[in-house]
């Protein structure tokens, strides 16, 4: 009995800027331009879309590398990522702006640092020699750490956060502003003794010690008599609100300030509980205006966070891609407002 050896589907090779552009009917100059996304050149709507309809008929993909070693840098935007979670707020920030660098022709890459800092992350981030880095903690990065990512080709290094460090970028997001805001809403409001929630979890200090900095700094500014801050522990469990709520009497605040609506909306459940009144007995505020905040009753006061828009951040990081030896910018991009509601 002969045995007929199985047969292999012939593989298929892999498509070409030269085959799309047999099929499209035009030069794999003009290929390259259009799927470049290339302004310096003019092509017609009609070519654009034949050399679209051919590269998706085919299935062609630019090769990345190949097109950043035409260009002599690549067009990928790293992003590392925070260990701290970040929240709805910021979450939407960032994905607004992948979304708006993606139509500026960038890639936008996520890198989990894994506890790097410094130079030893920003060596990590060279690696991949994106041609901006967005790093979302300054004080994690340093001046050297900038040196690396230059040397390495980046030509943009922006931070975000309340620091600024030498050599990059700034884009200062100074949560001092949300506690000043709460701050200003209370005392406006008759509140004299002002409890401010802390979260236990470690990690978030970069993120309500400004706050409560700017809660304090408010108050003693404004010079009211009687007014007092306190700081109140509080871990974001049940059993942790309930605890509190139970001692609630004896710290005799009227007001508090939680470090965010999530915080906010723990407390304020199980003071409802222990059938101490809100706002009434104590007003209460969050922060960074979550739906579920409005859907509460009494519905939740919170401080609305400001933030640039997608676009306007990507045609900055843009406009320095193009510039790179422009000086570091500075941009205060955080802003923050009382929402009134029920609960305050």
């Amino acid at each position: 009995m002969v045995q007929i050896p199985n047969q292999q589907p012939p593989q298929r090779s892999v498509p070409t800027s030269a085959d799309v552009a047999r099929l499209a009917g035009v030069s794999r100059a003009t290929v390259s331009y259009v799927l470049n996304n290339t302004s310096a050149v003019r092509i017609s709507e009609p070519t654009r879309r034949r050399v679209h309809d051919a590269a998706r008929e085919l299935g062609y993909v630019p090769h990345a590398a190949a097109r950043s070693l035409r260009a002599g840098h690549s067009r990928m935007v790293l992003m590392p990522t925070s260990e701290i979670p970040m929240g709805p707020l910021f979450s939407q920030f960032f994905n607004e702006l992948q979304w708006a660098l993606s139509r500026l022709d960038y890639t936008v890459v996520q890198y989990a640092s894994l506890g790097l800092t410094g130079e030893d992350a920003a060596r990590a981030w060279a690696e991949l020699r994106p041609v901006a880095v967005l790093a979302p903690d300054a004080s994690a990065l340093g001046p050297r750490g900038v040196t690396v990512l230059k040397r390495s080709g980046a030509k943009a290094v922006f931070t975000l956060g309340p620091q600024q460090v030498e050599g990059a970028h700034a884009l200062l997001m100074d949560g001092r502003r949300v506690g000043e805001a709460a701050a200003l809403h209370f005392l406006a409001r008759g509140r004299r003794r002002i409890g401010a929630i802390v979260p236990t979890e470690p990690g978030l200090e970069m993120f309500w010690e400004p706050r409560v900095a700017g809660l304090r700094e408010t108050v003693g500014a404004t010079g009211t008599a009687g007014a007092t801050v306190t700081e109140i522990p509080l871990g974001y469990t049940e059993e942790s609100a309930a605890l509190l709520a139970a001692r609630w009497r004896d710290l005799g605040v009227d007001a508090v300030f939680a470090y965010n609506d999530e915080y906010a909306m723990l407390l304020m459940r199980a003071l409802q509980d222990e059938g101490i009144d809100v706002p009434g007995d104590t007003a209460v505020i969050g922060s960074d205006d979550l739906m579920l905040g409005r859907l509460l009753r009494p519905r939740l006061s919170t401080v609305r966070i400001e933030l640039p828009s997608g676009p306007t951040l990507a045609e900055l990081v843009d406009r320095v891609v193009r510039d790179p030896g422009a000086e570091p910018e500075v941009h205060d991009v955080l802003g923050a407002d009382v929402v009134h509601r029920e609960s305050s």
